[in-house]
């Protein structure tokens, strides 16, 4: 097992996860078999009591586990599937060690920092790494492991001290330090600073780590002399400084990576099986970055939700709809609304914000309200939901979205004006929306319906089921709420159907809306397991309507010009002319 620990510098948010999942993507590339996992050293137990300004979405893995959004990243660049010990915290492992001197394990020891806390990392890491994370069930043998924050945090010490014991327990061979800083450009002199990453390095070193590469975070190409500078006083040579300049696409960073001889350092660094070949994977990673640099039509989207002063709130979503675009060769405009805009009160107080944001939503091709949590903002989400019903604008609901879509039918076309979801209105006399009995309310973390669920269509006249082998399929389903059951005929009754159910048939899982271009509503969330070259059906059907193209792609059979059939040629940036037809994956309804 070979181990490659990313650290940071300097500042944290800096792209830590884009480059280690870029350093898993061209390991994989090679025919190598790569884990991934994540360490953040705060207290929690997981991500999941987070508010989204906090980290950002939380990201939710097969197993239920609720991580950091990095663990999104890897999944997507490298499609494999991870457990909720790839996410690794500071309250894991003094929960663990805790536990064990419960139960005597030390026999009486006094329990310390080092060795023990130490020792339960290094046992943590070396046993995840080994767990199969690809379908064939294979033992992976590249471990790339990040450590969050920045080198220096008191919260990370026992980490750093963690892995410069490690490095020695598997031997230099197997065991090497990427360390991601920052390059600033002040622009009064234009000279782009050293300091900042000689400072860091020095720390890192003091600590008992060394770098092997240092990965320069700037805003344009490092020049030779900064370059030999950072070699000078980091102790590296000029090979092992790395540019990671900005780039148009985050699918870039690999080829950015592999053009600076990363791949071939690692192979003498880590004495890795890699044989000197064109790689077909970065092939297609090529052609569809050079494919999203070229792309003239635009389709625009309004993203109605709660938090969208932060993007990485919605990191997934995002991913989500941009692979969708991409696969219909269309740029991705997002118009970003505050939900509580659109609502009458923010017309009084501030008129200036409500009518900004209805022009938004009004001018957009398509409409998508994301979950979330609390009343603030869902009486201006089903405003949008209403308007996206009437003027028959493409609309897709996931989570509360679709919990809300039932809420705004209720009230304006079976006439019930209170109906409402339990969560925001206990008392109402039509609960369209009702607790699911695994609630209790009185636990904050780890109370959802989370993980892997099994979805079945009930008709075969819907837009998500109209390809072949649709009976069933895997989703995650991640709320305290669902559909009430008793009510489902008179939604039905109306045209508002109810076409995926649990295999009880107890959770309504996606709706769809007769007579309209595309109106679906999906419980669970099938963002989290989209992929660049394999876009999520629920958003993918989104776009399409968007862009006007739903019903030529129904008419021709589901068919499309997939972005995972580029050219195995190596070299070929122009897949174009050489794509051919193919049906379109056969998890229409994804979800985990």
């Amino acid at each position: 097992m070979k181990y490659i620990l990313v650290t940071g510098g300097v500042i944290s948010g800096i792209g830590k996860g884009i480059i280690a999942s870029s350093v898993g993507t061209i390991l994989k590339s090679c025919g190598l078999r790569v884990t991934a996992i994540k360490i953040d050293p705060y207290i929690n137990i997981d991500a999941g009591t987070f508010s989204p300004y906090e980290h950002g979405e939380v990201f939710v893995l097969d197993d239920g586990g609720e991580v950091d959004l990095d663990l999104g990243n890897y999944e997507r660049f490298l499609d494999i599937r991870l457990t909720k010990d790839n996410n690794l915290t500071t309250g894991k492992i003094y929960q663990s060690v805790i536990n064990k001197e419960r139960k005597g394990d030390y026999l009486g020891k006094t329990v310390q920092v080092v060795p023990h806390i130490t020792d339960a990392i290094q046992e943590w890491v070396m046993r995840q790494a080994r767990v199969p994370v690809d379908d064939d069930g294979v033992e992976p043998q590249i471990c790339v492991i990040e450590l969050g924050g920045t080198v220096g945090d008191i919260e990370s010490m026992p980490f750093i001290e963690a892995f410069r014991q490690f490095q020695f327990k598997v031997k230099r061979e197997n065991f090497c330090n990427i360390h991601v800083s920052l390059v600033p450009q002040p622009s009064a002199t234009g000279e782009q600073k050293t300091k900042p990453t000689q400072n860091s390095v020095r720390e890192l070193r003091g600590l008992g780590l060394s770098p092997d590469l240092i990965m320069c975070r700037c805003s344009t190409s490092l020049e030779n002399s900064v370059k030999e500078k950072i070699s000078m006083f980091c102790h590296v040579e000029p090979e092992q400084v790395i540019c990671v300049a900005d780039v148009s696409s985050i699918y870039r960073v690999p080829l950015l990576l592999e053009n600076q001889g990363v791949v071939g350092y690692f192979c003498q660094r880590l004495d890795l099986p890699i044989e000197t070949r064109p790689r077909k994977m970065l092939t297609k990673w090529k052609e569809m970055s050079d494919r999203s640099d070229r792309l003239l039509e635009q389709c625009s989207i309004a993203l109605v939700g709660k938090y969208t002063k932060f993007t990485d709130s919605y990191a997934s979503v995002i991913k989500a709809l941009e692979h969708s675009a991409l696969a219909i060769c269309h740029k991705l405009d997002i118009k970003y609304i505050d939900s509580a805009d659109l609502e009458p009160n923010t017309l009084k107080e501030e008129p200036v914000k409500y009518h900004e944001a209805w022009q938004k939503l009004c001018s957009a091709d398509g409409i998508l309200v994301p979950g979330g949590f609390g009343v603030r903002g869902t009486e201006g989400k089903i405003h949008a939901i209403n308007w996206a019903r009437k003027q028959k604008k493409p609309f897709l609901g996931v989570c509360l979205g679709m919990q809300l879509a039932v809420c705004e039918f209720a009230r304006n076309v079976l006439e019930w004006e209170d109906a409402n979801s339990t969560e925001f209105h206990p008392e109402s006399k039509h609960p369209v929306v009702i607790d699911m009995p695994e609630h209790n309310p009185g636990q904050m973390g780890g109370t959802m319906r989370l993980g892997k669920r099994r979805t079945i269509f009930k008709t075969t006249n819907s837009i998500l089921s109209k390809r072949p082998n649709f009976e069933s399929k895997v989703t995650v389903v991640i709320t305290h709420y669902t559909v009430n059951p008793e009510l489902k005929d008179h939604f039905e009754g109306k045209g508002f159907h109810f076409v995926g159910q649990d295999v009880e048939g107890e959770r309504m899982e996606v709706i769809e809306l007769d007579d309209h271009p595309y109106f679906v509503g999906v419980q669970y969330h099938p963002e989290f397991t989209s992929r660049p070259i394999k876009p999520s059906p629920p958003y993918f059907g989104l776009l399409l309507a968007s862009a006007g193209k739903l019903q030529s792609y129904l008419q021709k059979g589901c068919c499309r010009s997939p972005r995972d059939t580029y050219s195995d040629r190596s070299g070929s940036s122009t897949p174009d002319s050489e794509i051919v037809e193919s049906s379109i994956s056969q998890e229409c309804v994804t979800g985990k």
